[in-house]
């Protein structure tokens, strides 16, 4: 049985007041019942301090990004070990922000995963078409290009180690909204797509995290789907009430 995942990504929000705050909220909140897993990516200056804070919690801490190489003269870059050293064995590959405005391509992100993997980390793996991919028709190429590109390079074992997370970009704080029937739709091909080069049974264990604008009142519509295992929630993931609440929905 494929695993159920709410992951909320901070991305480049709350200091280290505000990150004491939100997960002493987060621990109240969200208890030891939960039956799905629950992971917070803070910024990775506070990365540090949450996995200290939840060590005695079922929340785990995640990273947003890291570097491909081990070490070596990368002003400001993060490394696997780097992140393993501090208790963060998670961390989250290829978002759509890392790609529309750090330049990620698929090549490096291959690099990325195979670092990760190297050092036995587990990946989101982040994927999505844009707004005019979507209105072209050629969602469903982008996307498996974006897979195949960036992950079909690993053995079938590794796949153990990676949760996929689809993100429509067009649906992230643009006003437009993916449908739960869209998510489906998209979740079923990519398991369709993973099926045929690695296997009905790698397909059918890999949880797939939906990530387009989930809020409260949608999450749990967006989660009775077959295909769709969770969601990689940002903005509402900064927000102890709506967290707990979508994390309760799954």
């Amino acid at each position: 049985m494929r695993k159920k995942i709410v992951a909320g990504n901070w991305k480049m929000n709350k200091n280290l007041v505000d990150t004491k705050s939100l997960l002493e909220e987060l621990k109240s909140k969200i208890g030891d019942d939960t039956t799905a897993e629950i992971i917070v990516a803070p910024t990775f200056v506070n990365l540090s301090t949450a996995s200290e804070s939840l060590q005695t919690s079922k929340i785990k801490v995640a990273a947003q990004n890291m570097h491909q190489e081990d070490s070596g003269a990368y002003t400001g870059e993060i490394s696997a070990d780097m992140l393993k050293n501090i208790d963060v064995d998670t961390v989250i590959l290829g978002h759509s922000e890392r790609r529309a405005y750090f330049g990620e391509t698929d090549e490096l992100l291959s690099k990325k995963v195979n670092a990760a993997l190297k050092h036995e980390m587990s990946i989101i793996f982040c994927f999505g078409e844009e707004l005019q991919d979507r209105r072209n028709d050629n969602h469903f190429t982008v996307v498996e290009n974006q897979l195949k590109n960036g992950l079909f390079h690993v053995d079938t074992s590794s796949w153990k180690n990676i949760v996929l997370a689809y993100e429509p970009v067009w649906a992230i704080g643009t006003g437009e909204t993916a449908s739960p029937e869209q998510a489906q739709e998209m979740h079923a091909f990519i398991r369709k797509t993973i099926a045929g080069a690695f296997g009905q049974d790698v397909a059918d264990n890999v949880t797939i995290l939906y990530g387009g604008s989930v809020k409260p009142n949608n999450a749990k519509e967006i989660f009775s789907k077959e295909d769709v295992d969770g969601g990689l929630i940002g903005g509402a993931s900064l927000d102890s009430e709506s967290f707990s609440a979508i994390a309760a929905a799954i």
